[in-house]
């Protein structure tokens, strides 16, 4: 199930920014080259992490799956002068490719690309992180979840791409991964560490921000 029709789609990208040059270029290439590109943000969740990013104006940015880049770059609009965005992911198969896409943008010398296991990297990284990105692995956005937490500070802003799982959560659908999704948000829903809501955009963005 999408979460939006393709009518409704189409408007809503029609009425925010467009997307940069570089941007319209990761989107076709990740659609011509990947076997999976859906993975991918895409024009109208790209602009609403660019918003989110810039009402936050972060020093540090953490983002847990790069995948080709493309929110990684729409995440690192809203650095202030200075700021660092850390982006980890596990696939070394792109890294020459989305390094590309870093050296081309006006962010190349604020972005810090790393291969490897996020369990192993975000650990040793500098904080705290002000936004926080999770789009990897579902299976393990708790961990992630928590990692970021011990990153952030008060008034941090942390993102969980997927949450509503293609609507298999509110359809009540009873597979391994899903149920798996359906109870991380509940337990997200009671955490008090945090105020929250998820945002039916795409395939659902959670928003908590720590208090």
């Amino acid at each position: 199930m999408d979460m939006f029709d393709d009518i409704l789609t189409s408007y809503l990208e029609g009425t925010c920014d467009a997307e940069s040059e570089l941007l319209q270029r990761v989107n076709r290439d990740t659609y011509l080259k990947e076997t999976r590109p859906h993975m991918l943000s895409g024009h109208y969740q790209g602009r609403l992490l660019a918003m989110l990013s810039k009402l936050v104006m972060p020093q540090r940015i953490l983002e847990i799956g790069t995948f080709t880049g493309y929110a990684t770059l729409c995440l690192a609009e809203g650095l202030v002068a200075g700021g660092e965005l850390h982006t980890i992911d596990i696939n070394a198969e792109l890294e020459d490719r989305v390094r590309s896409y870093f050296a081309q943008s006006p962010f190349g010398d604020s972005i810090q690309y790393h291969i490897g296991d996020a369990a192993d990297i975000v650990p040793q990284l500098p904080g705290p992180f002000d936004l926080v990105f999770i789009d990897a692995d579902k299976k393990n956005n708790e961990l992630y979840y928590e990692l970021a937490l011990e990153k952030s500070r008060k008034g941090s802003l942390i993102l969980i791409d997927n949450v509503l799982w293609k609507g298999k959560v509110v359809d009540g659908a009873t597979d391994s991964q899903t149920r798996q999704i359906a109870e991380l948000n509940e337990r997200l829903a009671a955490d008090k560490r945090v105020d929250k809501l998820i945002l039916p955009i795409r395939d659902g963005v959670f928003v908590l921000r720590r208090r």
